[in-house]
């Protein structure tokens, strides 16, 4: 089969490798344009151009999904059909209709669960147990479209959204070629989604990613992990921004179990910095000043001497 494939980031290469791989006539990448990034903000190409630079497939980056000049490029490619993984854009009816067999999405939850930007941050921030990765046929509404298969994960205690998603992105690889192979020899028909059991994930803001140290131990947690590494979870301290990665356990050890802090409030110990929460402390795991380098916690309350009842936030 004749195959565009449709992808941005880091997480849909694992996709693009696989088709790469098969037996299928990849005739070109659709991906976003280059993009501003780094402390120099120079121009960088997606993950995904970068691969399809080295493996010498054409690379189309319309400004917009909208451009009629794009939908004319994309008729004289002829694909039979467009696998799309996190493409960043949504598609027209008039860029859907152009494949034969239709786009083909990779999403990275079990759905109806977790339509939209930010599947994988939502999964964890909520404390599920087990997400998955799911492929459909894209319509024009937000991850709405048919489906023709899953697969699930379970989601480990100690995950980042950065852990998880790498995992769903390697497994949801081999779904996605299967599911475009089961779509062509008819071996798969897509099934339309439940009304019922319906959640969104727009997009985590920076301001959604600042920690609110009275919320409990737990929902603290989750919420570090969950905006890992991106956008990064953060907090003040002392009127500058902190960023803040994921605490070294979800409670402190029997050592300190019995110290009880304010929300925000500091503990240091030899190597070890207790946070106050809602509930119980938690060890901070690495944690980045303005203009400084993550570090340990440990390391960084030595530098900034801490005084006693000092907080965070």
């Amino acid at each position: 089969m004749r195959i565009v494939f449709a992808g941005t980031p880091a997480a849909a290469v694992p996709s693009l490798r696989a088709f790469a791989d098969s037996g299928h006539d990849l005739v070109a990448v659709v991906t976003r344009p280059d993009a501003r990034a780094g402390r120099g903000r120079t121009l960088q190409p997606s993950p995904v151009k970068v691969l399809a630079g080295e493996l010498g497939v054409p690379v189309l980056t319309p400004a917009s999904a909208k451009d009629s000049d794009f939908h004319d490029q994309l008729r004289e490619l002829a694909p039979d059909v467009c696998p799309v993984v996190a493409y960043g854009s949504l598609i027209p009816r008039a860029a859907l209709d152009i494949p034969t067999m239709g786009w083909v999405n990779l999403h990275f939850s079990l759905l109806p669960a977790w339509r939209g930007a930010a599947p994988v941050q939502h999964a964890v921030i909520h404390g599920d147990e087990v997400t998955g990765a799911t492929t459909f046929l894209l319509d024009e509404g937000m991850d709405t479209g048919a489906v023709l298969g899953t697969m699930t994960e379970a989601i480990r205690p100690r995950d980042t959204s950065g852990e998880l998603l790498t995992r769903l992105a390697q497994a949801g690889a081999g779904l996605l070629l299967a599911s475009v192979d089961g779509l062509a020899d008819g071996s798969i028909t897509p099934v339309a989604q439940p009304p019922e059991n319906v959640s969104t994930a727009p997009k985590i803001t920076t301001a959604d990613a600042e920690i609110n140290w009275h919320h409990p131990a737990f929902a603290v947690d989750r919420q570090i992990r969950g905006c890992t590494p991106a956008p990064g979870a953060w907090t003040t301290f002392r009127g500058e921004r902190l960023r803040v990665g994921p605490p070294a356990a979800a409670t402190p050890s029997a050592e300190f179990a019995d110290v009880h802090l304010a929300p925000g409030e500091l503990h240091v110990a030899k190597k070890v910095v207790l946070v106050g929460t809602g509930s119980t402390a938690l060890p901070l795991g690495e944690v980045q000043a303005h203009g400084k380098k993550l570090m340990q916690a440990a390391d960084w309350a030595r530098g900034s001497r801490i005084d006693t009842k000092e907080r965070l936030g």
